[in-house]
């Protein structure tokens, strides 16, 4: 008998939760197929079996949290161990009534492994609270919508069950029970977060407790860029395999910015500021479970064509789930883009430990003036920087948007500075 536990994932992930498992009990499986799938901070990883044989037993189910090395699951080695247990069974060899005794040890842990799947589901961790109270499960009012009890529904109630006790005197505990029902009277859905939703949460409101954030504006006459992707998306597109969309144009004025204004492509470590000689830019992508970065390794080294294909790549990975650790570490800054979906203006928060964001949004047809007496039509666009005002200050930040304004609107000039 041997345990399948959970495999180390990276250096700052130490657990993980159970999204799904592939296979059940007294299922057998070969040598790399895969048994259940691990949902991260960051990406969701599969666990395959290292050897063939049959699960006799699963010890965590879906929505459980594990820690890395936890035995999850019990593996009988062999091929043909289901086939042998089976076969077991019957034992015609042996008279029934002498064959009842012998595997009494047996019989009993089918037996609690009967009970233990009859009773309710529960977390471990509710498991053990309820033990601790003396609290029957059967009797605990679960809130998740599949029936799951989890420790808050123990505890919630432990202290509907005290209640009483504690003032058995006062007729006025009577209308409580009312009262609860009442808040449940109109139709709601209770969903658990994902455990990537709830890191995303947290880390979010990490950046605004941690960081000095503050946010600039600027606009941007897109009438060039959208020049110039008319004139050369075809033969762009002929010649290198790929669409020319508006994310290179970014990428490369962020990079040429970058490279007068360090101290945005910068982060703090205690008292020190580590200024970062790379360009590795995070490219936001919205999946199906949230907001991900994945990032564009030495965008100052790529071409458009580059830029265009690796975002490509990472935006159909994010939202296939296949993402791989490396993909989404290490960014030195981050561009972000509420404009597909029609967002006019906003505030970026900062991607920590990073010092900068940059909010692309939608383009905008209004009257801009060409000088004292003209007025044209032009497609214009808000973007905004979010920066770290501990380490940037405030006139850097407006001069460093200004640079991403002034190469946007003169193409040629990314060249240049590429």
């Amino acid at each position: 008998m041997s345990e399948i536990k959970v495999p180390a994932m990276g250096e700052s992930i130490t657990e993980g939760t159970i999204s799904r498992w592939v296979v059940k009990e007294g299922d057998s499986v070969n040598q790399g197929d895969v048994l259940l799938e691990v949902e991260t901070d960051k990406v969701n990883i599969e666990i395959s079996a290292e050897e063939s044989g049959v699960i006799t037993s699963i010890l965590h189910q879906e929505g459980d949290t594990v820690q890395i090395g936890e035995a999850i699951a019990l593996l009988e080695a062999g091929a043909g161990a289901k086939e042998s247990a089976a076969a077991s069974a019957p034992a015609p060899e042996a008279p029934a009534p002498a064959a009842s005794p012998e595997p009494a040890p047996e019989q009993s842990k089918q037996k609690e492994d009967a009970a233990e799947s009859g009773s309710p589901k529960a977390s471990p961790s509710a498991r053990k609270l309820a033990r601790e109270r003396g609290i029957d499960l059967d009797q605990v009012q679960s809130r998740d919508p599949i029936g799951r009890i989890y420790q808050e529904d123990v505890k919630t109630h432990g202290s509907v069950q005290a209640a009483p006790a504690a003032a058995p005197s006062k007729p006025a505990s009577a209308p409580s029970a009312p009262k609860e029902q009442a808040s449940f009277t109109k139709p709601v859905e209770r969903q658990r977060m994902s455990r990537r939703r709830a890191t995303i949460a947290k880390r979010l409101v990490e950046a605004q407790q941690t960081a000095a954030m503050l946010t600039t504006f600027n606009e941007v006459d897109m009438t060039a860029i959208l020049d110039v992707r008319k004139r050369r998306k075809d033969k762009f597109k002929e010649k290198h395999d790929v669409g020319l969309g508006f994310m290179s144009f970014f990428t490369k004025a962020v990079v040429g910015a970058l490279k007068q204004f360090p101290t945005v492509n910068a982060e703090i470590d205690g008292d020190d500021i580590i200024l970062k000689k790379y360009y590795d830019i995070g490219i936001a992508v919205s999946a199906k479970e949230g907001l991900v970065v994945p990032v564009v390794r030495d965008a100052d080294r790529l071409s458009f064509a580059e830029i265009e294909r690796n975002i490509g790549e990472l935006a159909s990975k994010a939202r296939s789930n296949t993402l791989s650790l490396n993909e989404l570490q290490g960014g030195t800054f981050t561009i972000t883009n509420g404009g597909v979906f029609g967002s006019l203006l906003s505030t970026p928060i900062l991607n920590a430990p990073q010092v900068g964001i940059l909010g692309m949004h939608k383009i905008q047809v209004r009257p801009v003036a060409i000088d004292d007496e003209r007025m044209e039509n032009r497609p214009m666009m808000y973007i905004a920087l979010s920066y770290d005002h501990r380490i940037i200050d405030g006139s850097e930040a407006v001069r460093f948007l200004v640079t991403v304004k002034e190469l946007l609107e003169d193409p040629e000039s990314l060249l240049l500075e590429g």
